[in-house]
């Protein structure tokens, strides 16, 4: 007698065997498995971090218990470094000039970005234009700028002072950064004009994905321009505005190059920054674990203040 036919399928495939009962089916690679994946994904980004944050951070927590010069022997002190900051009178009068500059130039830099973004948001014509040029100052870098303005503010010689001469304000001698509060006043004025132009891109960006509908359903209600920015833009914006007052605030507490190009934090220590001075105690007094401890304490000063602004920037119902 001969053999049962044995059915075919359609497609001439060999029927699978059902796995046995209680056994999960064996998985045909380990590159697809969702789990493994993420974290092939992710290792590159968490070395990063692992490698040049959280290392050089325990570092610097070590290096802050110790007297460690810049060259020479070291030894443990203990908390010593952070009892002489806390009673350092030159390191608490830079965190308050710091501040001060902070605010000064904070609100300015979002006002100005805002309205720049309220002119070249359109795709009107020129403006693409507009948007480079305004832009420009911040592509160029602040390293630039302040060489170049170290240039323009010299007396009798300068281009600050021949343009205020012109229109009356100054007799076109004027030492701007001989005197602290003239010398501040430049600097704000300076990083207004420089750092507008990226709060400008920024906002732009975050206008530019409100939909137009929005605007178009306001406009038949009979709602003016000014209602329209106070009532559907900036509250659309929040966020995006939350982002740049944090930016530009931790860009504040951190700032050294332009007070390091054009004042070195004098004259005395009227325009010291905190990092000039971390930076002074560092590299002019030699003492590398104090100035380490400083700037730990001022690691922790910008995460209050940033918490602070998060806290107040917050979405409320």
């Amino acid at each position: 007698m001969s053999a049962p036919a044995v059915p075919r399928t359609g497609t001439g495939a060999e029927p699978r065997p059902a796995p046995a009962a209680g056994l999960r089916p064996r998985r045909r690679g380990t590159l697809t498995h969702p789990a493994r994946t993420g974290l092939m994904l992710v290792a590159p980004a968490v070395a990063f971090v692992v490698v040049f944050v959280l290392v050089p951070l325990v570092s610097a927590v070590g290096i802050s218990f110790t007297n460690l010069p810049l060259i020479g022997s070291w030894r443990f002190i203990g908390l010593e470094n952070y009892a002489s900051v806390l009673t350092d009178p030159t390191f608490w009068s830079a965190v308050g000039y710091t501040l001060l500059y902070t605010a000064i130039v904070t609100l300015p830099i979002l006002a100005l970005g805002y309205a720049l973004a309220v002119v070249v948001r359109s795709n009107r014509r020129g403006a693409t234009a507009l948007r480079t040029i305004f832009f420009v100052p911040y592509v160029i870098g602040l390293t630039t700028l302040s060489f170049l303005m170290l240039l323009e503010a010299q007396p009798n010689s300068g281009m600050v002072n021949v343009v205020l001469r012109a229109v009356g304000i100054t007799d076109g001698t004027t030492a701007w950064l001989v005197d602290g509060p003239l010398a501040t006043g430049l600097l704000c004025v300076m990083v207004i004009w420089a750092v507008s132009g990226l709060t400008m891109v920024l906002l732009m960006s975050g206008m530019q994905g409100i939909p137009r509908e929005v605007y178009e359903s306001a406009e038949l209600d009979g709602a003016s321009w000014w209602v329209r920015e106070r009532s559907i833009t900036m509250p659309m914006l929040r966020r995006t505005i939350a982002m740049t007052v944090v930016l530009s605030v931790i860009g504040s507490l951190l700032a050294f190059t332009q007070f390091y190009i054009l004042t070195q934090g004098g004259p005395g220590s009227d325009t010291t920054t905190v990092v000039m001075a971390i930076y002074r105690r560092a590299f002019v007094q030699l003492q590398l674990g104090a100035a380490t401890a400083m700037s730990l304490v001022l690691v922790v000063i910008t995460g209050l203040v940033t918490a602070a602004q998060f806290w107040l920037l917050r979405e409320r119902s």
